[in-house]
């Protein structure tokens, strides 16, 4: 095996504050799953809401990883009537923030204001490098009081070290409220997943420029699957993609989708897939098999 895969991501029925933290899960082929440190949390939130979601985490350039995460509790909320009205409106601006240069050992969280000022939320950061501008693009959604929180759009901010980050600015505004936006870059296209929360759909748009005009890509074959979000992009060993959705409205946790041509954007659902518990929103990245047996021989599996 030379090449392995990493699912970092939160659990299932935020039923116990245990499940909004960082799990990690391993694979041999990206469909088999089981997790490591005995099913228990990698990292767990001691500051801010003490809850995190979402989690991203992305290969720097320069070696080692970033890991960003929703600051965010809905066990805390439970009972609460208006409960995910108070989270998009009196939610937190900032981000969980961890860096590994081995994927064991974590530095300590740090807690990041990176929303506006008059945002009521910082969901599901994601990153992508910006190679015009040899800078992170740092991405999530937020709700604002400048129209008193009608909808979601997607802000950004740039860092080159994930402690610093420029003002945030708006990257991604519809008609509708637009959340968890994922990026991936092959042969000169930038590929942008986004999650449409109205309709509960998935859509794919394409653009040489990061910065630049996207366009809907119409051949993108799941654009009209209902219930799902968290999209989570990954290159397999044999050059095609996995595409992993949350199928939130089955309750039923990720589903893999395969494409042998991220042109095509032709994804077939695959067979096989197994994790040991309901994973919610996360990431899927490849490792090395130094780095696959390095995470095993720390935490266990």
């Amino acid at each position: 095996m030379s090449r392995a895969y990493l699912f970092v991501h939160f659990k299932g029925t935020e039923s116990t504050p245990d499940d909004e933290q960082i799990y990690f899960a391993v694979s041999e082929d990206g469909l088999v799953w089981k997790n490591i440190n005995g099913g228990m949390a990698v990292l767990r939130s001691e500051k801010g809401e003490r809850g995190v979601r979402d989690p991203h985490i992305i290969r720097l350039r320069g070696g080692g990883f970033a890991l960003i995460a929703t600051d965010l509790s809905i066990y805390s909320r439970r009972g609460m009537k208006d409960m995910w009205d108070d989270c998009q409106k009196r939610g937190s601006r900032c981000i969980a923030v961890w860096k590994s240069e081995d994927l064991v050992t974590w530095t300590e969280q740090k807690m990041i204001a990176v929303a506006a000022g008059n945002a009521g939320c910082a969901w599901a950061p994601e990153a992508v490098y910006d190679r015009a501008r040899d800078e992170y693009m740092v991405f999530w959604a937020s709700k604002t009081a400048a129209d008193g929180y009608r909808k979601q759009r997607i802000w950004r901010a740039y860092t080159q070290d994930f402690e610093s980050f420029s003002p945030a600015e708006l990257y991604i505004e519809r008609q509708y409220s637009v959340i968890d936006t994922t990026i991936a870059y092959k042969d000169g296209v930038y590929y942008r997943f986004t999650k449409n929360e109205d309709s509960k759909k998935v859509f794919l748009e394409t653009s040489m420029d990061l910065n630049g005009r996207f366009w809907e890509k119409e051949e993108f074959s799941l654009r009209d699957e209902f219930g799902y979000e968290g999209p989570a992009l990954c290159e397999m060993e044999d050059g095609g993609y996995m595409l992993y959705m949350d199928n939130f409205a089955s309750h039923e946790g990720y589903k893999p989708f395969y494409t042998d041509s991220l042109r095509s954007a032709d994804f077939r659902p695959q067979e096989g897939f197994s994790t040991p518990d309901i994973f919610r929103h996360g990431t899927v990245i490849p490792i090395t098999r130094a780095e696959y047996d390095r995470i095993t021989a720390a935490y266990g599996s």
